[in-house]
């Protein structure tokens, strides 16, 4: 794949979905890099609506997961040196004009990202 001329990347990932977060880290993160070494990356968390959903958590804990608590993913940011975090619904719009903003001010600011090197972190799910 190639992404020509991409201002800033948002790696998104389900809160509700430990695994798509392990993602971010394997997948995603490599492929931007790999294309748009400097391009800034905004990490973002989806269906905020469905962390608190009894139902949603059930199916979880039956499967001996979990919501992907606020701390990891912003450990997450750190390790693949986003320019923020934030948190959406989608569904409720909770969060949505924050992630907006969020690229607009990424983009305005012009300034390019010079990302680590992936590889040689551990990440525990």
């Amino acid at each position: 794949m190639s992404y020509p001329q991409t201002d800033v990347f948002l790696i998104a990932f389900s809160l509700v979905d430990p695994v798509s977060l392990g993602n971010v880290e394997t997948k995603w993160y490599p492929e931007v890099t790999h294309h748009c070494p400097n391009t800034p990356i905004i990490l973002v968390g989806t269906k905020l609506d469905l962390i608190e959903n009894l139902e949603v958590v059930q199916k979880l804990k039956l499967e001996n997961k979990f919501p992907v608590p606020y701390e990891q993913a912003v450990l997450m940011k750190r390790m693949i040196d986003a320019r923020n975090y934030l948190e959406c619904s989608a569904l409720t719009v909770v969060g949505l004009s924050n992630v907006f903003s969020e690229v607009l001010k990424v983009f305005l600011s012009g300034q390019p990202t010079k990302h680590k090197k992936s590889g040689g972190g551990c990440l525990l799910l």
